[in-house]
């Protein structure tokens, strides 16, 4: 009989990430809105608080164990903005293009190589909505910010986002490669080893 998660969000891509590295573990995971969960206002001054706050939230609301992740673009130059607001830089929650768009305009003035930028994902799991001791896994991918989209794949500021790793934007690796060197995919990799210990 397998363990249920709530995962304290309703992207069906973190939701399919996210349930075939927890079943190893032996959990079920169900996304938040498919028990009527709205998301909590997210007003953590961090990415760990602010996962913290959406697992508690619908750990509090399912009775289950929860896991949350937030994550965001930070840029050098801006200070790590857009940082925490990186769904909503430009205002309205999840307009990519509009995000993007202001993006390249607030570095319109940097040189490239002031551009550096990097994408951060924190992963926090939680026994129950008071559990004192949760399991946080962060993880980290080094790029720099182009000056004009590059890419096809991909969502967010992916096509701006030139990796380190592989010389290329996130938006021009097919997502199999993507998901195997993504921030998301770095801080599952640190969850995995926490859990497996």
């Amino acid at each position: 009989m397998k363990q249920k998660i709530v995962l304290a969000t309703g992207n069906k891509g973190k939701v399919k990430e996210m349930s075939d590295v927890l079943a190893d573990f032996g959990f079920e995971v169900v996304a938040q809105t498919e028990l009527g969960i709205e998301s909590p206002e997210e007003t953590g001054l961090t990415f760990v608080e602010n996962a913290l706050l959406k697992a508690r939230h619908a750990a509090k609301l399912s009775g289950l164990p929860a896991i949350a992740d937030d994550s965001g673009l930070s840029v050098d130059a801006l200070n790590g903005a857009p940082g925490l607001y990186s769904a909503r830089y430009a205002g309205v929650d999840g307009d990519d293009a509009a995000n993007r768009q202001k993006l390249l305009r607030e570095l319109a003035t940097v040189s490239a190589e002031k551009r550096q930028a990097k994408f951060v994902s924190c992963i926090v799991l939680l026994q129950h909505e008071t559990d004192p001791t949760p399991v946080i896994a962060e993880g980290e991918c080094h790029g720099s910010i182009i000056f004009a989209e590059k890419g096809e794949n991909g969502f967010g500021y992916d096509s701006l986002f030139l990796s380190d790793d592989t010389g290329c934007t996130f938006a021009e690796l097919e997502t199999v490669e993507k998901k195997k060197i993504s921030h998301r995919a770095r801080a599952l990799k640190v969850l995995k080893a926490k859990l497996g210990a």
